[in-house]
């Protein structure tokens, strides 16, 4: 008992390492946190300090790097902002090219890198004809709820434009 009461700074350590090996199961950044504290109460047993304000140390240190390291490392590290979408949820609002022409019932798409079968959605009067760009409303099956996308303003000179003025 004398050796650890000698060395208690390696008792510090020792929690330490346990509470890092707890973190590294939860991934919560709360226990390397604590494991923070715990160090740097071994620095405090290191430089002599009593037990008890070793305890003081370890419990600041801790309550300290909760409050002021643990949300940016929470911000850094779980972005809960980034859309992980994945199959065919993430195609759902993309843009696509039309192959062949979409109409209520069929038609073929170009949509991420692969051929799709389409039609329109329900409510939509208008076909689709072929390099026409469509958005991506659903996906059903393996087929993609699709509907025209409104044709964009070109710089003058590169083909026409929509105006409302009827005398231009």
């Amino acid at each position: 008992m004398d050796w650890l009461n000698d060395n208690v700074w390696l008792f510090w350590i020792g929690v330490a390492l346990v509470l890092a090996a707890i973190e590294a199961a939860t991934v919560d950044f709360v226990f390397i946190m604590f494991a923070g504290g715990a160090l740097a109460a071994a620095v405090a047993a290191g430089l002599g300090a009593s037990f008890p304000v070793q305890v003081v140390v370890a419990v600041g240190v801790a309550v300290l790097l909760l409050f002021s390291v643990r949300p940016l490392m929470k911000r850094q590290f779980l972005d809960g902002e980034v859309d992980h979408t994945i199959g065919t949820s993430a195609l759902v609002g993309r843009e696509a090219r039309v192959l062949q022409s979409v109409t209520d019932s069929d038609g073929r798409i170009k949509l991420g890198g692969e051929t799709w079968s389409a039609r329109l959605a329900a409510g939509t009067t208008t076909t689709a004809g072929p390099g026409e760009a469509v958005r991506v409303i659903a996906i059903h099956g393996a087929t993609a709820i699709v509907s025209p996308v409104p044709p964009t303003d070109q710089t003058p000179g590169t083909g026409p434009t929509t105006t409302s003025d009827p005398t231009t």
